[in-house]
């Protein structure tokens, strides 16, 4: 199983932007000297993230790195232009020398629509529609293709093309079973972020998945899952809850004031680092049992990735917490 972070570069409370940044960059080459096999940079359009640009980020990265694979978490592809995104990360690709993925997907926040003009009525219709043509691009150097929200393109060449043939697409979904059925259905991978609730309660989604991928005549091998956690390691369990929760419970609270959320509780945050809860939040021990369990609830997966600076936790627990998943939670997952 490939184990990984995602990253949406959140801002922290004290520091400039500028030194979060460079934060960030020594934190995506303290993975890959760790020996994680992805760092992922998500893609919001807010005051308290600064991944509005994550191909640069991931450029930086690039240039500061040697193995782990450089990945967007996700790519807002329903607000962006196929062509750009496509042309971003096969420079990218070429940068890191055969490295650069992304993950599409429509975005868990909405302030990308009006931002560039669109009608948030299109939702749906704006990604299917972005998403054939970010596939016939890939997998044609000249395109004539037409569309609803884009200018045709008529025998028009794009470049640069990527070292990687295909250059890797994944699908990130939330919880709609329309956008499983569809991954599964182009035989695309899937990264499920699964943010709260109970991580088998998702087994029926990724079996629709599996089904549509399978009737649609692509290999099983082909049909990849990963899964987008929530989560942070510390040296033991308790250090772990109370290094994460005060930071966790702020975000979330926050975030859903504006969803219509419940306040987080340390009740609620408890259940949800149990056995069957979403979080991956623990000692290594705890947390390498963890995925290996959300794994079995789900068929199987084939990457995992957590995201942790989402709970105000300082660049240097980030660090360590990055070097116990490399050093300690990997070797036990895949040992």
């Amino acid at each position: 199983m490939e184990i990984g972070i995602d990253s949406f570069a959140a801002m922290p409370a004290t520091g400039s932007s500028a030194d979060a940044l460079a934060q960030l960059l020594e934190r995506m080459e303290h993975a890959d000297l760790a020996g994680l096999d992805i760092f992922g940079i998500g893609e919001h359009h807010r005051k308290e993230f600064l991944d509005s640009a994550p191909t640069l980020i991931l450029a930086a990265a690039a240039a500061r790195t040697k193995r782990i694979r450089l990945t967007s978490a996700v790519t807002v592809l329903s607000a962006a232009d196929p062509v750009r995104v496509f042309q971003n990360f096969a420079t990218l690709d070429l940068i890191s020398q055969g490295r650069a993925e992304m993950v599409v997907g429509r975005g868990s926040f909405i302030e990308a629509y009006p931002l560039f003009g669109l009608d948030l009525n299109d939702y749906d219709a704006l990604f299917s529609e972005k998403l054939d043509l970010l596939l016939k691009i890939r997998n044609n150097e000249t395109v004539t293709w037409s569309g609803k929200f884009r200018p045709a393109l008529r025998e028009q060449t794009i470049y640069p093309r990527p070292l990687q043939n295909p250059l890797p697409i994944w699908v990130g979904v939330g919880g709609t079973p329309e956008s499983f059925i569809r991954a599964g259905v182009l035989g695309l991978p899937l990264m499920v972020a699964v943010i709260g609730g109970e991580t088998h309660r998702f087994r029926p989604l990724v079996d629709l998945y599996r089904e549509a991928g399978r009737r649609a005549g692509h290999a099983p091998e082909q049909l990849k899952v990963g899964l987008h956690s929530l989560g942070y390691v510390a040296e033991t369990r308790q250090k772990a809850m109370d290094d994460y929760y005060p930071g966790y419970a702020e975000t979330f609270t926050r975030i859903g004031r504006e969803r219509g959320w419940p306040p987080v509780t340390r009740a609620r945050f408890d259940a949800q680092t149990h056995d069957e809860g979403a979080l991956i939040v623990g000692s290594p021990e705890e947390v390498a049992e963890k995925i290996l369990r959300h794994s079995e609830a789900l068929g199987g997966i084939s990457r995992l990735t957590f995201q942790m600076d989402n709970a105000g936790l300082s660049h240097e627990q980030l660090k360590r917490a990055i070097e116990l998943i490399g050093k300690e939670v990997a070797p036990r997952v895949n040992g």
